[in-house]
């Protein structure tokens, strides 16, 4: 798009001038000679530069200036003026000037301001398309795909505190997607337009984390050739990830919990302290209350990353999601490899429904990534999942309850009385004493000794729940 400058003085011979400065250039100029139309005119256009001048009648530069840089303009302002004075200068500058020139003024100087201005006015329209580039792509990389109740309880919570400057707990097993959540709630907070630094503290030796995370001074160790500065410096202004904290060493542990409270830190090897305005958002898929009776971990730092804590449910907690995973991961893949489009099979997607899922989501997309790549059907069958069967008998009985129960649940409409502990007991306990009066040939007393149960309480409970006896016999 074609510059275009506007140019604000009352004296005509500086306007002649500069107009003609500007169409040897080929730039388009507009001009004003009074600082009311000047401040009508930044507010109702874009322009690439404005110079001018301080000293105008009903509103003087200065206070052009500072309305237009109250409204946010990112049009870069060259203050004029036949009085150079120090308080003049300081003040343009304090104002967001750009530059400040003095009449009578030298055009080559001036040329040279104004092609610095231009290409900073042009550096910013970058810079900000780049930013705007970055977000759409994080809004892409960052879909969590899920309906459940268990991942939209989830979601709800993200939204109460993700504009809130406060340090986090992300609690969930390997797999669930803690940095994934980390990230959404980065891109929904006040910071989103600073540094996202992530650091998997178990991946890290711990020789090596003090160094990565606070940086190092030249010499300071042998190999330290260059002064580096560390990931807490890195996300300045941002959000820094600690994922897997539970495995930070004591003595490390102890000089994060003064990061936090101080808010400042000490390069290795450093002599000056270096400040730092960083929200902390940590993760684990440990027991931290548990490595704290165990000496483990610092029950002040646990409290300090532990403002909130959000829960990412296992995927085998939310199996209505994963025939929606499934699909988006097929056509992601699709997209990605080029390939062409294939479906799940009906017994796929159950199979895939029943599976424990021990690697969570992260698990379900590599059995699909590799499922994609090597099958040449159409159709992807249960066999081309490959997952072993012998995997689908390692769920506990709590599990298959809980899955059940789930899809039961998810059906109750919650604003009318369901009294659900009375309707499902029955359920539970029925088929329970049918199939251990099943195994022992209707013996009352053998099936009351396995139940841990007395007779006479098992027969209340037999003719309760109306089971007939003799079937099972």
């Amino acid at each position: 798009m074609k510059d275009k400058v506007l140019i604000v003085d009352d004296d005509k011979s500086i306007l002649w001038v500069l107009k003609r400065l500007f169409k040897n250039r080929k730039i388009e100029v507009s001009e004003a000679t009074d600082g009311n139309t000047a401040l009508e005119m930044l507010k109702g256009q874009d322009f690439s530069l404005a110079l001018i001048d301080i000293k105008m009648p009903e509103k003087d530069g200065l206070d052009v200036l500072k309305e237009i840089k109250k409204e946010g303009s990112s049009t870069p302002v060259i203050i004029m003026t036949a009085q150079s004075t120090m308080k003049n200068t300081i003040e343009a500058m304090k104002r967001g000037a750009f530059d400040y020139i003095t009449k009578p003024f030298d055009l080559n100087e001036v040329d040279i301001i104004i092609d610095k201005a231009l290409e900073f006015k042009n550096l910013k329209k970058e810079a900000s398309l780049l930013k705007d580039r970055l977000k759409e792509q994080w809004a892409n990389e960052i879909n969590i795909i899920g309906k459940s109740k268990a991942i939209q309880g989830v979601f709800k919570t993200v939204g109460k505190i993700a504009s809130k400057d406060v340090t986090i707990l992300i609690q969930g097993e390997s797999g669930t997607g803690k940095e994934l959540f980390a990230k959404l709630i980065h891109m929904n907070s006040l910071r989103n337009n600073g540094p996202f630094i992530a650091v998997n503290t178990a991946a890290i030796p711990k020789e090596l984390m003090e160094s990565e995370l606070f940086g190092f001074v030249k010499g300071s160790f042998t190999g330290a050739t260059e002064t580096r500065q560390g990931k807490f410096e890195l996300a300045n202004g941002g959000t820094l990830f600690l994922d897997e904290i539970g495995d930070m060493s004591l003595d490390l542990q102890s000089k994060l919990l003064r990061v936090l409270q101080e808010k400042e830190f000490y390069l290795l090897g450093g002599k000056q302290p270096v400040r730092v305005d960083v929200r902390v958002v940590s993760a684990t898929n440990q027991d931290l209350e548990k490595a704290i009776e165990n000496n483990k971990f610092r029950e002040d730092l646990f409290y300090r990353l532990n403002v909130v804590t959000i829960k990412i449910p296992p995927l085998r907690a939310r199996r209505n999601d994963i025939p929606l995973l499934a699909e988006y991961f097929i056509q992601t893949f699709q997209e990605e490899m080029g390939i062409e489009s294939k479906t799940l099979s009906s017994k796929a997607v159950e199979m895939l429904i029943h599976y424990k899922w021990p690697g969570n989501v992260r698990e379900l997309e590599n059995i699909l990534r590799r499922a994609m790549l090597l099958s040449p059907n159409p159709v992807l069958s249960a066999e081309d999942l490959a997952i072993p069967n012998k995997k689908q008998h390692h769920e506990s009985i709590e599990d298959i309850i809980s899955n059940k129960l789930e899809d039961f649940i998810n059906k109750v409409d919650s604003k009318t009385k369901q009294e659900l502990y009375d309707t499902i007991i029955p359920f539970m306990e029925r088929p329970l004493i049918k199939l251990v009066l099943k195994k022992t040939g209707g013996n009352q007393v053998r099936t009351a000794e396995l139940l841990g149960i007395n007779r006479n309480t098992l027969r209340k409970k037999i003719k309760h729940l109306g089971i007939n006896i003799e079937e099972l016999a």
